[in-house]
């Protein structure tokens, strides 16, 4: 029998050799101090070849209130529209007057709460008006109020007049996030002038939030890199250790804290006098258990809040907004890039750095307070403490009138996607 095939025997077919590539490493990323560096380094490059007007939202409103509207019904425009700051317009000289924040309110109670009484600051502020909170007040004004001394509360109580900071829509975001961290306001007001009168306008508000959320949508891949620790960075105020703290100084020295059982005025005092605006609360371990902020003030002011103040924290939270998102905490350990991970995910203000498992292995307390970091102490880090020159310091003169953005096609970024990606429609502006 022939072995050979015919040629309508089937043929037998062999699967071609072929060699299997090797599968790309899932290692993460070298985690040492130049790669976070270089990843610092490219933010800043990108802030640079950015304006003011690539963070705008999608759609927003804007409250402007006019120098010449009552305390008490500016009170109420906050308090319908969920807001706790404004910038004001002086309608007399057609020009952007300052901003009025939570703290204006803090330091007008204070200064009610020390110098008179309840009757007569309900009587002051009926008449009160916005501009009487910072210089000289109108006679009309100055006639109906019964103390006279209210017309310059900052200097009564020993607290500086915060600068007329502002910035060009057209100016960088790193410009624009330097003066960010420089006022008081902790929101940055946006002027342009208006091509057919001359006359400046206000555009919108820069909000440290707002700036850092763009940053953590349009720079992921540099987000990721940003690996360190926030306590390393010198990101925050931490507690002292007892043998560096002065001599009589507080337990949780620097640190402003409070218990539930805390009046609310020994509060405020902390936040017109130290200038902050939350102060943990915690129990007779030092773990924290709530956070109390200028906002929750507003509340009190609402009920009546010049007879509340001797309240203890306890009773004031039980008259908090049930849409109260918590206390965000964190740990020593946690990065910077984890943080602004989360600032993507949600709205966040000021984070509590509490002590973590591993801090309790070393005989600590889990939870318990370690420091506070706020978005100051974010951007401040990012953008460095660099003074800038020229326009957009202290304001003295008015905006030149500026021309309409370009596209930035002349500086090409090294970070993806070439084209930033708006934010979402937002109604009014972020607390």
């Amino acid at each position: 029998m022939s072995t050979n095939l015919t040629p309508n025997s089937p043929r037998i077919l062999r699967r071609a050799t072929t060699t299997r590539g090797r599968a790309p490493s899932h290692l993460p990323p070298i985690q040492d101090q130049e790669s976070h560096d270089n990843a610092l380094n490219v933010l800043r490059n990108y802030l640079r070849g950015r304006t003011c007007y690539d963070v705008f939202p999608v759609s927003f409103r804007l409250i402007v209130l006019d120098t010449k509207l009552e305390v008490k019904k500016a009170l109420q425009c906050f308090l319908l529209n969920g807001v706790v700051s404004a910038p004001l317009w002086n309608s007399e000289k057609s020009c952007f007057a300052g901003m009025l924040t939570v703290s204006d309110i803090i330091h007008l109670i204070q200064y009610y709460y020390h110098t008179s009484n309840f009757a007569t600051a309900v009587t002051d502020v009926e008449t009160l008006r916005l501009e009487s909170l910072r210089g000289k007040p109108s006679p009309e004004t100055l006639a109906h109020m019964s103390d006279p001394l209210s017309s310059d509360i900052e200097k009564a109580l020993g607290v500086g007049t915060p600068p007329l900071l502002w910035a060009s829509p057209d100016q960088s975001l790193y410009e624009a996030a330097t003066l960010l961290i420089q006022t008081h306001a902790r929101r940055l007001p946006l002027l342009d002038n208006d091509t057919d009168t001359g006359h400046e306008m206000i555009v919108s508000i820069m909000t440290q939030y707002r700036l850092l959320k763009f940053i953590s949508i349009n720079c992921t891949k540099e987000v990721v890199q940003l690996h360190l620790p926030l306590r390393k960075l010198g990101i925050g105020t931490y507690v002292a250790d007892p043998k560096d703290a002065p001599e009589g100084s507080l337990p949780f020295w620097p640190l402003a804290t409070a218990t539930m059982s805390t009046p609310v005025f020994d509060v405020v005092h902390a936040f017109s006098g130290r200038g902050i605006s939350a102060v943990p609360i915690i129990d007779e371990d030092g773990i924290v258990v709530n956070l109390y902020e200028t906002v929750d003030v507003i509340t009190l002011v609402r009920l009546g809040a010049y007879q509340s103040l001797d309240l203890t924290i306890a009773q004031a939270l039980n008259e908090r907004s049930p849409d109260f998102p918590g206390v965000v905490i964190c740990t020593a350990s946690d990065s910077l890039g984890t943080l602004l991970q989360l600032i993507n995910k949600r709205r966040v203000h000021r984070l509590v750095v509490v002590e973590g498992e591993e801090d309790e292995r070393r005989g600590g307390r889990k939870g318990r307070l370690l420091g506070i970091i706020t978005l100051t102490d974010v951007l401040r880090y990012i953008v460095s403490d660099t003074p800038l020159q020229g326009q957009g310091e202290l304001r003295e003169e008015k905006p030149q009138p500026q021309s309409q953005p370009q596209e930035q096609s002349q500086q090409q970024s090294q970070l993806e996607p070439a084209q930033p990606q708006p934010q979402e429609s937002e109604t009014t502006e972020e607390v």
